[in-house]
């Protein structure tokens, strides 16, 4: 491959130690790629970026104190030439959407740093747009389908931590007839087999997210 004038400069952003040395040593040893730092949170990141410049960032999608895609949002309008890698753990569609609307440059599982990372970084750099292929299927697949509405979201979160209709509909101040409406759209627009399957679907693309279930 061909060697850059200038090493390209990488911030590693996880709150795992253990995770963000992995990813450091996959960088060690490549003379085109230089580490511009580390960061735990998203609100370190943002203070590493105005401190080390890096031309790229490595970033988890989920972290204390500011997520990923937050932390994207924040960090592009602060240096828009900067490119943003999200790495998450599942395939969520609607996570890698809203990653990209953030600014984000590449959106990638963490099963898949060791062998795409560097490719990955190079890519990037360079201006193109990288997203994992299962995740791109998802998206192309996706397309089609209709958008939940937030009110659809607010009953399908509740169900999900296993709320009754009649619960659902006294925390949202609507009837529990309504209630059922909306979870029957829910069932159309997801082609879902039921509200169970309705929770597993929405939390494999990312549209809701149960408890402390981690990116």
């Amino acid at each position: 491959m061909a060697m850059t004038a200038t090493p390209i400069s990488v911030l590693i952003v996880d709150d795992h130690p253990l995770f963000r040395q992995g990813l450091v040593s996959i960088l060690e040893g490549e003379p085109d790629i230089v580490l511009a730092g580390e960061a735990s949170t998203g609100r370190e990141a943002l203070a590493a970026v105005e401190a080390a410049a890096p031309d790229v960032i490595v970033m988890d999608i989920q972290m204390p104190e500011m997520n990923g895609i937050d932390a994207t949002a924040a960090i592009t309008q602060v240096c828009p030439n900067v490119r943003v890698i999200i790495l998450t753990t599942y395939e969520g569609d609607v996570h890698a959407l809203r990653a990209m609307k953030a600014g984000a440059a590449g959106y990638m599982l963490k099963s898949m740093v060791r062998k795409d990372l560097l490719d990955t970084i190079r890519a990037v750099r360079q201006g193109r747009r990288y997203v994992t292929p299962s995740v791109a299927m998802s998206l192309a697949s996706n397309v089609h389908l209709d958008q939940l509405t937030a009110r659809e979201i607010q009953v399908l979160e509740l169900a999900s931590s296993g709320k009754s209709n009649r619960l659902i509909g006294a925390q949202l101040g609507i009837s529990e007839a309504t209630v059922k409406v909306h979870m029957k759209s829910v069932l159309a627009k997801m082609g879902a087999n039921d509200r169970t399957h309705a929770v597993v679907l929405a939390v494999e693309r990312g549209i809701i997210e149960l408890g402390a279930r981690r990116g």
